[in-house]
């Protein structure tokens, strides 16, 4: 069984058990920062299967659940920006490191009536 979901404008084909990095989850509804062990539930889910069976969304799948738990958060490598003209006298150097956030998927279930 696996579900393709959208999270942070990406979209990810997650089975029980994966641990996904995804872009950083707001978790906490009182602006603190989310805690390890926090449960995770995705809205937007487009695409499942389980044995043969396929159920595609129009654009999300009702009634489809993913849950999820999150394992910890973190930066990625840093990736350096260069922006160079010759002759120019014109040279830019940048850096960005991108936070993410990693999720274990602990639940996946198909909705039971096809509405």
């Amino acid at each position: 069984m696996f579900a393709v979901i959208e999270s942070g404008g990406k979209q990810h084909r997650v089975a029980e058990g994966d641990v996904v990095k995804l872009e950083k989850l707001n978790l906490a509804d009182d602006g603190s920062a989310p805690v390890p062990g926090s449960s995770v539930r995705f809205d937007h889910i487009l695409m499942m299967s389980n044995e043969g069976q396929v159920l595609a969304g129009t654009p999300h799948v009702k009634g489809g659940v993913v849950e999820g738990e999150l394992v910890s958060e973190g930066r990625g490598k840093k990736v350096r920006i260069i922006k160079f003209k010759r002759r120019k006298n014109y040279l830019r150097r940048q850096g960005h490191r991108q936070s993410y956030s990693e999720v274990r998927i602990t639940k996946i279930e198909m909705p039971t009536a096809s509405t």
